[in-house]
């Protein structure tokens, strides 16, 4: 499955270069891209649990590590302003998801806790939600999701708002972009470490925590006149932010039945997902009528939601 969805989407991916495209074909192109990248993401994490009885917070905590540095790398490559085609980019980017998938097809076997699948059932996608531990789990997800991809989408638009209220500082937005966004990696790891001492659910708490404090106080720093002060914050912020992430997953998939794991990491994740149009579409609308320094406070929202059920969970424990 995954190197099917994996070579589908790199092919559906490589159309998007063709002269020929208008409008409706790149939207039917992308949807399926999207689609089909949807069979390699949560079925990524499926093998990981395959593979890990104990400590699949730290195996998670590399996987997504890895989509966290490859979210960055495109503000990498526009550090020093290179000239680079966007379909240098398509090329790239379909090349490495083909070898990807590649590599799990010929050199990672079935796991050692790798169960046998039930013929398929439409009522997973909705009874799994009466498990209450994994209710938990996933409201943490949404909430941390409404949050995550919205911070890193304007994370470009908080470095440009900064200079724009201090015109005596300058830096350079592509790389701390980079920066702020790829920091998430090592949080990701180190979070996924932590977990092994102090419980997935008690890290992600903290993490949730810390990144909804991050949305609350983020209308100070734009008036503290200090370059080091406002760059370190967002650091923090790009590192809390995605600490959680794998965290959630690592809870998705030890409160379910083994037969429906890949099932339930999937349906947490096309929700996720989905909730992130919103947020980002509701932050774009909003720029319009709000001052870029208030225009964050709205993303506590997601953390709010989540810390609630997560708070609820600690307390019976």
């Amino acid at each position: 499955m995954f190197f099917i969805c994996a070579v589908v989407a790199a092919s559906l991916n490589l159309f998007t270069v063709f002269d020929a495209n208008n409008l409706r074909s790149l939207f039917l192109i992308r949807f399926g891209t999207g689609f089909f990248l949807a069979g390699i993401y949560p079925v990524g994490m499926k093998i990981a649990s395959d593979y890990f009885k104990e400590g699949l917070g730290k195996s998670l905590g590399y996987l997504v590590g890895a989509l966290v540095l490859g979210t960055a790398f495109p503000h990498f490559l526009n550090v020093y302003n290179q000239d680079i085609s966007w379909k240098v980019i398509v090329y790239f980017t379909s090349s490495m998801a083909l070898i990807g998938g590649g590599m799990i097809m010929f050199f990672v076997a079935d796991g050692p806790y790798k169960t046998k699948l039930e013929k398929f059932n439409i009522s997973v996608f909705y009874s799994v939600f009466k498990i209450k531990k994994f209710r938990t789990a996933a409201f943490g997800y949404f909430g941390h999701m409404w949050e995550l991809y919205a911070f890193w989408a304007f994370t470009p638009v908080i470095l440009n708002g900064y200079l724009y209220f201090h015109k005596n500082i300058d830096f350079n937005v592509s790389l701390y972009s980079f920066i702020i966004i790829a920091s998430g990696a090592i949080s990701c790891v180190f979070s996924g470490y932590l977990s092994q001492k102090y419980t997935p659910k008690k890290v992600a708490t903290v993490a949730l925590t810390l990144s909804g404090l991050c949305c609350l106080l983020s209308p100070l720093i734009f008036v503290i006149n200090s370059e080091i002060f406002f760059l370190s914050f967002l650091i923090f912020w790009g590192m809390v932010v995605i600490a959680d992430s794998p965290l959630f997953s690592t809870l998705v998939a030890q409160n379910v039945p083994n037969t429906i794991k890949g099932t339930a990491l999937t349906i947490v994740n096309s929700i996720g997902f989905a909730i992130t149009i919103i947020s980002i579409q509701l932050l774009n609308s909003l720029s319009n009528n709000f001052e870029i320094r208030f225009l964050f406070l709205f993303l506590a929202v997601g953390p709010v939601v989540g810390l609630i059920e997560l708070y609820k969970s600690l307390r019976k424990e």
